[in-house]
């Protein structure tokens, strides 16, 4: 086993040091604001603070998707929220999620807002808003919510899991390493199966079960995060996977979601705001104006 520090946990553990690699300065064991912003307000019915992670990206598709069927109500402004830079912590963004994770989402179209947090909550709230990608009779409706909440709590698993220890943290643990990878190998081999005798997860509809499940698990068997980690996890191996992912990947409005509030890559492959609201309206400009 690889070594490592050895390390005896105290009776009382105390914060007296950054821990978390290249995210330290963000993780800390308390919540709240740390800092007074307001959050920029758009034009549009919908105001989404986010950023081009795979939880951040499951909205962008959804909201993509419903634009592509024609629902003007889904016009939205896409706030990006730096989370290297601490922006989750300001008391605007802490008031629409207490919880200081992205994506959060303001629903101004009625008398009062509506706040959403939380991207399974927001995919729910956004499906049943619009009457789209949520099956209707309820074994279909019992399936999909079911993937839908597996992924959610598989995620941890792989991003703050396997993601963390293989990729990020500060040294190697053999350990950790195994652990996460054993899980994670197992998830797809869940999906794999499913996916053999399903061409959804839910069914043989796409639904919010698919839209919340593939910014995690289709660019991970595309060997597209986390380094080398499809090597070194076999992804070929999972090749009815590997099929659905490449379907979801293919659609217009999965790529056109992956692309917004992306602040990294190629600028071509990035859409961002506008902070001027007059500036909103063209959805043919460089720059994102839902």
């Amino acid at each position: 086993m690889t070594d490592t520090p050895s390390y005896t946990p105290p009776t009382v553990w105390k914060w007296e040091k950054e821990n978390g690699g290249q995210f330290a300065k963000i993780n800390r064991p308390i919540a709240g604001p740390t800092h007074d912003k307001a959050l920029p307000v758009g034009r549009h019915p919908l105001q989404l603070y986010s950023l081009a992670t795979p939880n951040g990206v499951k909205v962008t598709v959804m909201l993509e998707e419903l634009l592509a069927l024609g629902h003007s109500g889904a016009e939205y402004d896409a706030w990006p929220i730096r989370i290297n830079e601490g922006e989750q912590f300001g008391s605007g963004f802490v008031a629409v999620n207490p919880n200081s994770k992205i994506p959060a989402l303001m629903d101004r179209s009625g008398p009062q807002p509506i706040r959403v947090f939380e991207s399974g909550a927001i995919l729910m709230y956004l499906a049943e808003k619009f009457g789209e990608f949520l099956p209707t009779q309820a074994a279909e409706r019992a399936e999909c919510f079911a993937w839908l909440f597996w992924q959610i709590g598989s995620a941890p698993f792989l991003g703050g899991g396997f993601g963390h220890f293989y990729m990020y943290a500060p040294f190697k643990i053999e350990y950790a390493i195994d652990r996460y990878t054993m899980e994670v190998k197992r998830q797809l081999d869940v999906l794999d199966r499913r996916l053999a005798e399903s061409e959804y997860l839910a069914g043989d509809r796409y639904t919010i079960a698919d839209i919340v499940g593939w910014p995690w698990y289709g660019p991970l068997v595309k060997g597209e995060i986390y380094g080398d980690s499809g090597t070194f996890l076999s992804v070929q191996e999972y090749r009815n996977v590997r099929r659905w992912a490449d379907t979801i990947g293919a659609r217009p409005a999965v790529k056109r979601g992956r692309m917004v509030n992306r602040l990294s890559g190629d600028p071509a492959g990035q859409l961002h705001e506008r902070h001027d609201a007059s500036d909103f309206d063209t959805r043919t400009q460089d720059k994102l104006t839902r």
